[in-house]
């Protein structure tokens, strides 16, 4: 009989009551109960601040197109947990969920429970060690050095950028910062980073000698040059790459498809077998839904989960670049934690129409506060605490020639996904 998904859901998402708790020895208590998966396949470690899972998500389309069995962990995920964990593209179904659901849950005692990332890390490590795959991409949940992914010790390790973020838990400069990231640097296992402040790459340089492996950054040993016709040359370590073309949209994504490259690059050098089809293929047809996804263009419809200011500037610099509309309605939905005030500011610059709302989530920040900041920047604001209804309001409103951008929060941007899928896409045409 198949464990239900159900049940097994319900007790992980109980977990969430015990908060963040940094550290390894429960994930690695875990992970010894369950025979050590880890130790199973090859791995690539990938933290930083954005882009860690496109740099993921791309990495693992190269190697699947390579002809390798690639599990991919990412969190969080949009509209169903299974999305954290895939192999080759495909999500764990709900069968192989409950299964390994129910081997983690039969290790940890409720007297000394593990976190919901703990629990959910184990559970896909597990699963990849069951089914065999070759290779395992992994994203940090927070930080690095204290994060329940650095139970691995990876082939290759991508830093990919560090800005201001969980102070509370990672320090409140971008050196102590960075310090918790480089914990992911591991002996034997080169690093590529985009990171470009002068105070954490010296403490990325100086782990890395610790370490006694190489650093490579994106702008001195690897660098990138933009074609005119919408694909990059690739110019590394030792290797060049002329007209890739990658399938995910936004100058970023060039970034992030560079630090993949590096690090495939590594991997060659380390004896990866892997010809420059699969690599071309595998960058030209990844996917990553919620970041910079258009749904539409007529009316122009466009998910993105950023969700720090970093990654608003990202959005708020595609939109001012983009001339595919006339209009602008920025539905936004962010969680408390984070640095909710620039990111509004970046926000209302370029919106013509605010909605603000919140995410199913208990970490949603009430719209009516975001509100009282964003009144004497924006006159044509409303708010709309539930998220459907703000949808429905944007879309309603919306001409042939305007855009709807959502976003704020993964979790934003998941719910939305998860609204527009229960009512059909007739509302709009996708002419995308």
């Amino acid at each position: 009989m198949i464990p239900s998904i159900d049940n097994h859901l319900s007790a992980l998402y109980r977990l969430r009551r015990f908060g963040i708790k940094l550290g390894l020895a429960t994930i690695s208590r875990l992970l010894r109960g369950l025979g050590n998966p880890q130790d199973r396949f090859s791995s690539i470690h990938i933290a930083g601040t954005n882009g860690k899972g496109s740099i993921a998500a791309f990495l693992s389309s190269v190697l699947a197109h390579g002809g390798y069995k690639v599990g991919l962990y990412t969190s969080p995920h949009l509209v169903r947990f299974n999305e954290r964990i895939q192999i080759n593209g495909c999500p764990i179904s709900d069968k192989d969920m409950a299964q390994v659901a129910e081997a983690v849950q039969r290790i940890y005692s409720q007297a000394e429970p593990p976190t919901f990332f703990e629990c959910a890390t184990a559970m896909a490590l597990y699963h990849f060690a069951s089914e065999g795959v070759d290779w395992a991409v992994l994203e940090t949940g927070m930080g690095g050095r204290y994060d329940a992914t650095n139970v691995v010790h990876p082939e290759v390790s991508i830093i990919s950028n560090i800005s201001m973020e969980h102070q509370e838990y990672l320090g409140n400069t971008l050196a102590k910062i960075a310090h918790e990231k480089a914990g992911i640097i591991k002996r034997g296992a080169g690093v590529v980073t985009g990171t470009r402040q002068k105070s954490a790459l010296w403490v990325l340089k100086q782990v890395a000698a610790k370490k006694e492996v190489p650093l490579y950054r994106l702008g001195k040993g690897i660098r990138i040059r933009k074609d005119n016709e919408g694909t990059f040359t690739y110019l590394g370590i030792n290797r060049r790459w002329p007209r890739v073309k990658i399938g995910l949209i936004g100058d970023h994504q060039i970034t992030n498809a560079a630090l993949a490259l590096g690090a495939l690059e590594l991997l060659l050098e380390k004896g990866l077998h892997l010809t420059d089809k699969a690599i071309y293929a595998g960058l030209a047809s990844t996917r990553w839904p919620g970041r910079l996804e258009v749904l539409s263009r007529k009316p122009f419809i466009l998910l993105d989960g950023a969700h720090n200011p970093s990654a608003v500037r990202t959005l708020k610099k595609f939109l001012e670049n983009s001339n595919a509309f006339r209009r602008l309605t920025m539905v936004v939905g962010i969680l408390e934690d984070k640095a909710w005030k620039p990111m509004l500011r970046e926000l209302a610059g370029v919106a013509d129409r605010m909605i603000l709302t919140r995410p199913q989530y208990e970490r949603a920040a009430d719209p009516h506060e975001l509100a009282s900041f964003v009144r004497p920047l924006k006159q044509d604001l409303v708010v709309i605490p539930k998220l459907a209804d703000a949808i429905s309001l944007a879309l309603e409103e919306a001409s042939a020639s305007d855009a709807v951008c959502i976003t704020g929060s993964l979790y934003t941007v998941g719910d939305a996904k998860a609204y527009l899928d229960s009512i059909g896409t007739s509302i709009f045409p996708n002419d995308y």
